[in-house]
């Protein structure tokens, strides 16, 4: 492990690089996002199967995610992944908006699912730039640049579609993704002397049962289901069901992602290093619970703001901590494969979280979808007390003493 300490420094130039390509990546994903539902409801879809669709993102994730973690670490190659991640981005945007029926619409969801499974070599390219005990700070800043894209793009969605129609999100992610295309381009892959020592399928096999990895994948898909059941999904058709209008719907967006995307800043820099992450993850999973489970008794779009904003601060305390945990003690020539688990095992989340909920709303009422929100949230909360104690210094002196 004595070449994952040699750090190649990224350049201002690779930073910039690095800073537009996820930009783009994750644009052209969620440029559609809040108006995705009604859009689904617009083709006539029902809940059950509005659900499914927005859950079918997740299907090829947990198909896809662990082998390409795998194949990138015994390659040791991560640049083609992004670049077929930024084509399939460009050919799910195309597919919405050049066809126009429910069925068409489950297939570009799905390839969507694909360009988000390619993101496993990205995270881990990125964080190979970095010291491992700076990894969380690293996803920490992949998070804020993912975020402040999803921001933007969901902020725009509601207006394009009120001034040029329900296809104009998908035409607009479209092209930006052939602008990250070409930008892809000139990635440069890591270099690290381990990096020329191939990975064995045994040691694979002890990626697969690392506890931490397993345990922070666990609390990722809870924490993703809560997400995906909420702000990627049911959300933005509730505040249109309590007044809100396509182009208000940047409030809501914006009143959400801002803290969303200001939490894993604060997380990395500040609270990582003065409290211990798992109770931080207690606090993030139980800001979850209580800001899921109220929005189906709120009426008022304003009160709806203020509680989503709290929402969206606490969902992104928890999801790039994870994301540091899984890899933080994973040797570099590995991190490909733990990342794979890891992000494998919450789609299971981005999957069953807006299915189960939309089984629960075939007749149209939000409430059980929420409930299905908070539920994730108390169950992560609980698992973080209980794997947090057994990590604690408490514990293991108790553990030693018997």
């Amino acid at each position: 492990m004595t070449g994952d300490i040699e750090v190649q420094k990224l350049s201002l130039y690779d930073h910039i690089l690095f800073i537009l390509i996820t930009f783009i990546y994750w644009f052209s994903l969620y440029i559609y996002v809040p108006v995705f539902v009604s859009y689904l409801d617009y083709l006539g879809g029902t809940y059950t199967f509005v659900g499914f669709i927005v859950g079918s993102y997740g299907i090829m994730q947990i198909l896809l995610r662990l082998p390409v973690g795998v194949v990138s670490d015994r390659l040791q190659i991560r640049k083609p992944f992004v670049i077929a991640g930024l084509v399939t981005g460009v050919i799910s945007c195309l597919g919405f908006a050049l066809t126009e029926s429910i069925e068409f619409a489950l297939v570009s969801r799905f390839i969507s699912g694909i360009t988000a499974s390619m993101w496993v070599a990205f995270t881990v390219l990125y964080a190979s730039y970095f010291r491992q005990e700076d990894t969380t700070r690293a996803m920490g800043n992949v998070q804020f640049i993912t975020v402040a894209s999803q921001l933007i793009s969901m902020g725009l969605s509601g207006y394009l579609v009120t001034q040029w129609g329900w296809k104009s999100p998908f035409w607009i992610g479209g092209f930006v993704g052939i602008l990250g295309i070409l930008l892809a381009l000139r990635i440069k892959e890591s270099k690290k002397k381990t990096e020329t020592k191939k990975i064995k399928m045994s040691e694979l096999n002890e990626v697969l049962r690392e506890p931490t990895v397993l345990k922070a994948a666990i609390l990722s898909a809870l924490a993703h289901a809560v997400l995906f059941i909420t702000m990627f999904g049911f959300t933005p058709d509730y505040a249109l069901k309590i007044g809100a209008s396509k182009e208000s719907l940047i409030y809501l967006v914006f009143s959400f992602m801002v803290p969303h995307a200001i939490a894993p800043i604060i997380t990395g820099r500040y609270l990582a290093g003065n409290f211990q992450k798992w109770k931080i993850l207690v606090v993030g999973f139980f800001g979850t619970f209580v800001f899921s489970v109220i929005i189906p008794f709120i009426n008022n779009l304003g009160v709806l703001y203020l509680t989503q904003a709290f929402n969206g601060f606490a969902q992104g305390m928890t999801i790039p901590l994870l994301m540091g945990m899984a890899i933080q003690t994973i040797p570099n020539r590995k991190r490909a494969t733990a990342m794979g688990l890891f992000q494998a095992v919450y789609a299971i989340g981005i999957f069953l979280g807006p299915f189960i909920s939309g089984l629960f709303s075939e007749e149209g009422t939000f409430l059980p979808v929420f409930l299905t929100a908070g539920a994730a949230g108390i169950i992560g909360m609980f698992l973080s007390l209980k794997w947090g104690y057994q990590h604690s210094p408490l514990s293991k002196n108790k553990i030693e003493s018997m």
